[in-house]
């Protein structure tokens, strides 16, 4: 019984994991959300196989409770950590970094966008180890982008979204820190990026200023790649994350995998 956790769960590729994985009942799949309350799309999913546990990844304390919690289901192990839960719609993500009027307003989004996407990350990995060393599957999958990437920054010319990019540029790093220490153990940890995916709740729109931004982006995929068309669905887009997971090998520790958009 392949047991799966995976972080951010209410909503977006989150909770299309949970939908995907859990079809098959011999998955044992724990869904971490940080209020149960608002978690309605998961909730009525009320599947047996389903496990739904709140915590804040910022929240060490909270995780260690998680991670007791995983362990009196499972006997002790976790055999797949998915570290899904991000932080990047902030309504200044479309500004360049130097469009900041307000210096206390960037430092104050670097922050948060660091405290969850990198620390929340490393705490989370922490605190479900000791299940993962005695899981099976022994795989660690971290949710990273290509905005995290210098050459595809470069390649894209997508000066926007500095303070998540930074943040997945640091997460890339700590994935291969990982990988280092924990491959000769047989854990395999990789970044895995979703591609571009459409997870905007229905009728969410940017402002205007904002979307002659994301045009000229589009364009500029449009531009590199002929065959682009758009935004993966979170349902399309899982199915192939899945899919990578399953193939994945130790030989891959500490890499980027992409799903292709």
């Amino acid at each position: 019984m392949p047991s799966y956790l995976i972080t951010g769960a209410s909503r977006g590729i989150g909770l299309g994991y949970v939908r995907q994985l859990s079809v098959d009942q011999e998955n044992v799949i724990f869904a971490l959300v940080r209020d149960k309350k608002d978690s309605h799309e998961l909730t009525a999913l009320n599947t047996p196989n389903i496990h739904i546990v709140e915590a804040d990844i910022t929240d060490h304390q909270a995780l260690k409770r998680v991670a007791e919690e995983v362990a009196q289901v499972t006997g002790g192990s976790l055999d797949v950590l998915i570290n899904n839960a991000a932080y990047m719609r902030s309504p200044r993500g479309f500004m360049t970094l130097d469009e900041y009027t307000d210096p206390e307003l960037l430092t104050a989004d670097m922050n948060e966008m660091f405290n969850i996407n990198v620390i929340g990350v490393v705490h989370t990995i922490n605190a479900f180890l000791p299940l993962l060393k005695r899981g099976t599957t022994k795989k660690v999958v971290t949710l990273t982008s290509g905005l995290g990437v210098p050459a595809i920054t470069l390649q894209s010319e997508m000066d926007i979204f500095g303070p998540y990019s930074a943040s997945k540029a640091a997460i890339n790093v700590i994935v291969a820190k990982y990988a280092v220490k924990f491959k000769p153990e047989g854990l395999l940890f990789v970044a895995l990026s979703p591609g571009l995916v459409n997870t905007a709740p229905a009728g969410q729109q940017a402002p205007p200023e904002y979307m002659a931004r994301w045009g000229k982006m589009l364009a500029r995929f449009k531009e590199l790649n002929p065959s682009f068309r758009g935004a993966l669905s979170v349902e399309n887009s899982v199915k192939r994350q899945i899919e990578l997971i399953n193939a994945a090998t130790l030989e891959q520790a500490g890499t980027m995998l992409s799903v292709e958009f």
